[in-house]
């Protein structure tokens, strides 16, 4: 390898460190200026989600992180379990939806959880549909 292809080397190494460190900046400061999506949700009966089934009680329903909007987790009030990582699509909330309702369901039989089909986050006019199979 030439002196100019190990500078141009060197000099593509540098460019992606100083990507890398911009984009963790701007993810830092995203959150740091409070562009939260985190909704605490609690549910009176067991609801499902695809693949999982959450008993009844208090959930951290939230966005991976403010560049992965179509990624949805679902953790423990205290953020200190994942019981839920997964891919959702992105949906307008129904007109007739109020802003202060942040899930619709899907169907269920009558021994079954209801499943989650979409979540609104509180006040917002889109939602994360759950990609069921």
């Amino acid at each position: 390898m030439g002196k100019e292809d190990r500078t141009m080397t060197r000099r593509m190494a540098i460019r992606m460190a100083l990507a890398a460190v911009a984009l963790t900046c701007v993810t830092a400061a995203a959150q740091a200026l409070g562009f939260s999506h985190e909704n605490t949700l609690k549910f009176s009966r067991p609801v499902a989600l695809p693949g999982v089934v959450l008993p009844a009680g208090t959930y951290s329903f939230d966005v991976a992180s403010p560049t992965a909007l179509d990624v949805v987790v679902v953790r423990s009030a205290d953020r200190g379990k994942v019981f839920y990582m997964g891919f959702t699509r992105t949906v307008v909330r129904p007109r007739n939806m109020s802003a202060a309702i942040p899930v619709a369901f899907g169907e269920a039989s009558a021994n079954e959880a209801p499943p989650i089909a979409a979540w609104y986050e509180i006040g917002d006019t889109t939602g994360h549909e759950f990609l069921y199979r």
